[in-house]
């Protein structure tokens, strides 16, 4: 037998033995798989709250009795609740007005293992009780909290953080033993451009809130889906979400994650939101040590209370994120940045209405990777019926993304 045979018969015995060895291992997992129960995610159905004589009570609605745990936050006054990654059916309070003790209520999934409630409070309080009813009355499990006032030295003692420990949820098995192997990396990904592309905002977050339910984390999420799709199919990028789900990241998570892939660009993707319904239109900012004008700022101040909102510690922040200093790698990127910007105003322009002065700068902390060229994409603005409708619209979401698309490529092949 020539060596050509041999090596095609050794071959043909290999694949044979890997497809019967694939097969037990399939059906052994599945033997194991049946034994073990698959549980889904518990769900969050309602949350309420009701104010008493002498405190403010919150009831959270649960399919499953889970772990919780409830600490409180200073500057501003704030009392949080975290829980176990779960799923959201209770509906945003859009129309939220101060009730009790509480003036602004927040929740949502926090990362991928823990969601998260926030309690905005005017003035110090602390959780007096905190206990979970069984169902009754064809009502679920009810997490109840007591919030009551306190002052400013008890609620920042370490007494008020409160832990009530019950049956923990178990994650489904079943996945684990019959999810698909591990991809190889593609060897063809090495020679592609690396793009991260940032939806704002998410799970505890919802950024801007329209009064007819339109939140922007949702209107990104699938404005960035699109933009990477399209980018993908191009075949030379190699493209990052921050997040692809309705899931909180917090913003120097999100520098962090665009520096750990080696991205050669950031795209941070947002739709404003402002008391006058007139304005309208697309814009686009980057990085720069004085805002451009009055708007910017204020923008930046708030996109940058992101970590605040989903009751982040900034305490803790390291002087990269909070006050990164502007060394000459950063001034390179900033000059790419502002280079990106210019043609992506350009593509931009043939898909709608720019505001006045379409690339604008201000201190925005996401785009604040010292060697990564940013930009932040303000698509419309969610109180404008005419935008709203077109970020809404999967015609323009697609029209969108092929701006940006293009505005990459020429960013990446400079037209001489």
């Amino acid at each position: 037998m020539s060596s050509v045979k041999r090596n095609i018969v050794r071959a043909m015995t290999k694949r044979l033995l890997f497809r019967n060895f694939a097969v037990l291992f399939w059906i052994s997992g599945l033997t194991v798989a049946s034994v073990i129960p698959v549980r889904s995610e518990p769900t969050v159905s309602a949350v309420r709250l009701g104010v008493h004589v002498d405190k403010t009570r919150i009831v959270i609605e649960l399919s499953d009795r889970v772990d919780f745990r409830i600490f409180p936050m200073i500057s501003p006054y704030r009392l949080v609740v975290d829980l176990p990654a779960m799923k959201w059916r209770a509906k945003p309070r859009l129309d939220f007005h101060r009730t009790g003790l509480v003036s602004g209520l927040r929740y949502g999934l926090f990362s991928s293992t823990a969601s998260r409630i926030v309690l905005d409070l005017d003035m110090p309080a602390r959780v007096k009780n905190s206990f979970i009813l069984p169902p009754a009355g064809g009502k679920p499990y009810r997490l109840v909290l007591d919030i009551v006032k306190t002052s400013h030295i008890n609620m920042t003692s370490n007494e008020q953080t409160s832990r009530h420990t019950v049956k923990p949820h178990v994650p489904p098995a079943r996945e684990a033993l019959l999810g698909p192997p591990g991809r190889k990396p593609d060897p063809m990904n090495f020679n592609k451009r690396v793009v991260v592309i940032d939806p704002g905002h998410g799970g505890v977050d919802p950024g801007a809130v329209t009064r007819n339910g339109i939140l922007e984390k949702h209107v990104v999420l699938a404005a960035a889906k699109v933009f990477k799709k399209r980018l993908e199919q191009s075949g030379r990028y190699k493209v990052f979400l921050t997040r692809d789900r309705d899931v909180f990241v917090r913003l120097r998570d999100r520098i962090a994650f665009a520096r750990s892939k080696n991205a050669e660009l950031f795209v941070s993707l947002h739709a404003d939101a402002t008391k006058s319904r007139k304005v309208r239109g697309m814009s686009v900012y980057t990085l720069s040590e004085r805002a451009s004008d009055k708007e910017a700022a204020a923008l930046a101040e708030k996109e940058n209370k992101s970590d605040l909102i989903a009751g982040v510690d900034l305490s803790a922040n390291s002087k990269e994120v909070t006050d990164i200093l502007i060394d000459l790698a950063q001034r390179e990127s900033m000059n790419e940045s502002s280079r990106f910007a210019s043609v992506l105003v350009d593509k931009m322009s043939g898909v709608g209405p720019l505001l006045p002065n379409s690339h604008r700068f201000a201190g925005f902390a996401v785009l604040k990777a010292p060697d990564v060229p940013s930009v932040l994409v303000e698509l419309g603005f969610l109180s404008n019926e005419r935008d709203a409708r077109a970020l809404l619209s999967g015609t323009h979401r697609t029209k969108v993304a092929d701006a940006l698309y293009r505005a990459v490529d020429e960013y990446f092949n400079p037209v001489e």
